[in-house]
């Protein structure tokens, strides 16, 4: 198995954005962030991460499910009848795990579950000997073997990438191999008021002729900084013998696609990426704060915001020294003819030159 040991991919992306409200706040407007002084728009990491793993299935990714009907879910594993007695078992075995908050699970394990459920034959007698303090270790037991079956062909390679963590059973945390920043824009952003109205298509002739509904709805636009870094020493931890390069592919594709949803069927933000410089690594990860905002000279922000990354990076590489740790990096929009294909292909031959483990 190669060394991945501190290694890490670090995404420094540039995606610029017309007319849109990509992030919606608790009243509907566009989420922002104050930064160098300045307003910026902003989408937080959450919105886009949740983008992220949906689009992982393009990649024919079979995705953990999140859920707090973790009993429910269980239960459509079962086998057998499905006795009062073996559900509310199965439901203070749910409860063990987690009280009224989502639970990562993938398929393997929630089946696993399901059929260490099955073979109980006393479930009176079981009901009463669910401890919070046994039971999660005793399931964590049955549920490892099938959680890592399941990634062994990168199913719910979701949960490696995010993270679980469950409070009643900490043996059942992952750690996250990949971290995101809150996207934010390079430069300042104010945004602007839609007033709309629609009309009412069932009045009669003799009515009033104005609009049937009036509303408004706010919007901004701009070259956002999105910085994403992936571990893959915590991904190869993780995923144990499981083919690395298939799951950094298929990352960094759902990466690319990832658009975050809101009110896309009135906006339809669907941009690409303007410009990427990827690295791979070892050491420290590195964003930008961006904390000059760029400034537009007639040409739109993606220029200005472009060199103003590359000037950073370039000092965080000289200031870092020989803790920059570089393996490779990559240009993505510099050459037209170096599609995101192409950087997937670059990443594995990269990963594939690592060093072999030492026993």
């Amino acid at each position: 198995m190669k060394d991945y040991r501190g290694v890490r991919i670090e995404y420094h992306i540039l995606q610029s954005f017309p007319v849109t409200c990509l992030n919606r706040d608790d009243v509907g407007m566009p989420k922002t962030a104050r930064v160098g002084g300045v307003e910026r728009s902003r989408v937080s990491s959450q919105c886009w991460k949740r983008q992220v793993r949906l689009a992982l299935k393009d990649s024919g990714i079979k995705l953990g499910v999140r859920t707090k009907r973790i009993a429910e879910m269980i239960i459509s594993f079962c086998n057998g009848e499905m006795t009062e007695s073996k559900q509310r078992y199965i439901e203070a075995l749910a409860k063990t795990l987690s009280d009224d908050t989502l639970l990562f699970l993938s398929e393997k394990e929630t089946a696993a579950i399901a059929a260490y459920a099955d073979g109980i034959t006393d479930y009176e007698s079981a009901i009463k000997a669910v401890d919070k303090k046994k039971t999660p270790g005793e399931l964590w037991k049955v549920m490892k073997p099938a959680l890592s079956k399941g990634l062994q062909d990168l199913n719910a390679l979701d949960i490696a990438l995010f993270g679980r963590m469950v409070a009643n059973a900490t043996e059942m945390n992952i750690e996250a191999a990949c971290s995101f920043s809150h996207a934010i824009t390079t430069h300042k952003v104010a945004s602007s008021v839609d007033y709309f109205t629609a009309v009412d298509d069932f009045k009669s002739m003799d009515e009033d002729s104005g609009a049937g509904h009036i509303g408004s709805s706010e919007f901004s636009s701009g070259t956002y900084y999105r910085y994403v870094s992936l571990d893959l020493g915590l991904l190869a931890e993780t995923l144990g013998d499981a083919d690395i390069d298939k799951a950094v592919i298929a990352f960094t594709k759902a990466l690319y696609s990832a658009v975050p949803a809101a009110r896309q069927t009135t906006m339809t933000g669907y941009c690409p990426w303007n410009y990427a410089h990827v690295f791979v690594r070892r050491g420290q990860g590195m964003q930008l704060s961006f904390d000059k905002p760029v400034r537009s000279e007639g040409n739109g922000y993606v220029i200005p915001s472009i060199e103003s990354m590359e000037e950073e990076l370039d000092r965080c590489r000289k200031l870092s020294g020989s803790m920059w740790g570089g393996i490779g990096e990559f240009l993505y929009g510099k050459d037209d003819d170096y599609t995101i294909d192409s950087l997937c292909d670059s990443l594995t031959r990269t990963l594939d030159s690592l060093p072999d483990k030492e026993a």
